[in-house]
């Protein structure tokens, strides 16, 4: 049980630097570049992990890291600007509270691997949680950044599945490089054909991006891969409701967005779906690297003691 909090608190490091770079994203960065701001993000990350672990991949692997750096990267990060500029910050964030239970039926559906009672439950509380605090709100809450938000939520939810099913790679510092990097060199000729010439950051807009692509990127994507290599795909989509709670309280404590009784409400509903998919005694034992050729590494499910 001490494994596997351990391993809940790291992959708990992403949610919480992802929910804090929706504010840094709508405060700091220019809101009409998404495709050289996703690009600014990835490649630099990607290019800093792979300085770290050197490695090229191999076989199945190149194929791998394009669609997963189309998925994590590529698309997330687009979509995710132009939901952070077009939301606010709480918005924003608790849209992508809907991920845990995206995460369990996606998973579901590629791996015919039913999920836990108490994974499917903390998900359905959780969303719960995220109704109220969108359906109280007293702002009308924009449909094209709605709309964005949610793209993003279910394009990064098959890519984490994803992951999650491929263990059979080498380290997580390699992996996530090169889902970064193929990400952002398909980014980059799309930024230059569709938004010209990127301006040169200086000043806090230059914090910002060195924000979004060493914590919010390369630490915190290192943390999330490493967490579904060891917990159960349930557990860490709930970790990941961490997530939109920063983005909420970020949004109230410093960009002054309201949050009433049924805001706060909807938090606590929230933090009830991550404490009900805690993982149970021996997940982190049940969920360790697949060996090649098992059950677990072709995605099907292997008994377990989880409960």
């Amino acid at each position: 049980m001490e494994a596997s909090f351990r391993w809940v608190l790291l992959t708990a490091v992403a949610p919480v630097a992802w929910g804090a770079n929706y504010y840094v994203t709508r405060e700091f960065l220019p809101p009409d570049r998404p495709l050289w701001g996703a690009a600014l993000r990835a490649l630099p990350a990607g290019l800093l992990l792979l300085a770290l672990r050197p490695r090229r991949p191999r076989g199945a692997w190149w194929w791998r890291s394009a669609l997963l750096g189309l998925l994590n990267t590529a698309g997330f990060f687009v979509l995710l600007y132009v939901a952070s500029q077009s939301l606010a910050t709480s918005v924003a964030a608790t849209v992508m509270a809907a991920s845990p239970l995206a995460m369990l039926l996606i998973a579901w559906a590629l791996t015919a691997a039913r999920p836990a009672r108490a994974h499917l439950l903390g998900a359905l509380v959780g969303l719960g949680g995220v109704g109220l605090m969108l359906l109280t709100r007293a702002e009308p809450v924009g449909l094209p950044g709605l709309a964005a938000s949610a793209a993003a939520m279910l394009v990064s939810s098959l890519g984490y599945v994803l992951a999650g099913r491929w263990r059979d790679g080498p380290d997580v510092l390699a992996t996530t490089a090169w889902q970064l990097v193929a990400g952002g060199l398909v980014l980059l000729p799309l930024a230059a054909a569709f938004e010209g010439a990127p301006a040169v950051p200086a000043g806090r807009e230059l914090l910002a991006f060195g924000y979004a692509a060493v914590v919010a990127t390369a630490l915190a994507f290192t943390a999330w891969f490493t967490g579904l290599r060891h917990l159960p795909p349930g557990t860490v989509g709930l970790v990941g409701l961490l997530n939109p709670l920063t983005g909420v309280l970020l949004g109230t404590a410093v960009a002054g967005e309201g949050l009433g009784p049924l805001q706060i409400a909807g938090l606590l509903l929230v933090l009830a779906g991550v404490a009900l998919g805690r993982p149970a005694r021996g997940a982190a034992r049940a969920k360790a690297p697949a060996v090649p050729g098992t059950p677990a590494a072709r995605g099907r499910p292997v008994p377990s003691r989880r409960g």
